[in-house]
């Protein structure tokens, strides 16, 4: 199934987004995480296309996409994909979230309530007090100082390469690729992540909600439990094989895992 891009404009600028299948489907939002860029679901869309409206965005700020006016959050971002469901016409849409795209969901799900038929948290964090005080003591996860003979990339390269599969340097390149195009810090979706107050915004996410984990990724797979025994509605479904890179290291698994709760939902 052939994929389309195009662009929205929106009150801070141009929102950039791919998307496969019928317009008159139930729709499907894919928010990916950071730095990455609409291209984590590159072999998600024609697997959810065959059935639903499934439509990925890159982040304000991320890929094609504008940065927002003010300072980038979780919020700012969460508000930009409201408004980009308001420019597409789509009064309500199931949502997929990986990793900071998870936790943009959240946030979308707990201020637009009625705008989130269900939920897909894919190796998303709880962001907690004890997950910022832990953050605060730990190293930037992709920041690298820039060289002026290019080393800086492989610095950035070899960042990731521990946390995803061995023989997949394509998906090594995905990921410096989208690295690349980030309007300003690379690290401004990391750092917004570890400051957003997530436990103030929990209680208000009601949604049917699946909970995707990636068995090889140790950031966030030991959230998944936590995530169970606060949201009573959600269910877990596990991929043992799945690194941080899950949607484009393994997109059949993730799609078919979003697919089996999706039509659950019917």
């Amino acid at each position: 199934m052939r994929i389309r891009k195009a662009y929205v404009d929106l009150p801070h600028g141009q929102v950039h987004y791919a998307r496969c299948g019928p317009d008159d489907a139930l729709p499907v939002l894919l928010l990916h995480q950071t730095p990455r860029s609409w291209a984590e679901y590159a072999g998600v869309l024609p697997v959810l296309g065959a059935r639903y409206r499934a439509i990925a965005m890159d982040t304000a700020g991320f890929g094609a996409s504008d940065p927002p006016a003010g300072p980038a959050s979780i919020e700012a971002w969460a508000q930009v994909a409201a408004q980009f469901l308001d420019a597409l016409g789509i009064p309500q849409a199931h949502v997929v979230g990986h990793h900071t795209g998870g936790v943009i969901a959240i946030e979308l799900a707990a201020r637009h309530g009625g705008r989130v038929r269900s939920l897909v948290l894919s190796s998303t964090p709880y962001t907690d007090a004890e997950f910022r005080r832990v953050r605060a003591g730990r190293p930037p996860i992709d920041a690298v100082e820039p060289s002026t003979d290019g080393s800086h990339l492989a610095a950035l390269w070899r960042k990731r390469q521990g946390f995803y599969p061995e023989g997949r340097p394509d998906l090594l390149e995905a990921f410096v690729l989208d690295a690349l195009q980030v309007r300003g810090d690379v690290e401004g979706g990391h750092r917004a992540v570890a400051s957003y107050r997530m436990e103030e915004r929990i209680a208000a996410v009601t949604q049917p909600t699946l909970v995707v984990r990636a068995g090889g990724d140790p950031f966030a797979a030991p959230h998944a439990a936590h995530w169970l025994q606060l949201l009573p509605q959600a269910q877990l479904a596990d991929i043992p094989e799945g690194m941080v890179p899950l949607p484009d290291q393994l997109p059949g698994a993730f799609a078919q895992a979003v697919l089996r709760f999706l039509e659950a939902q019917r």
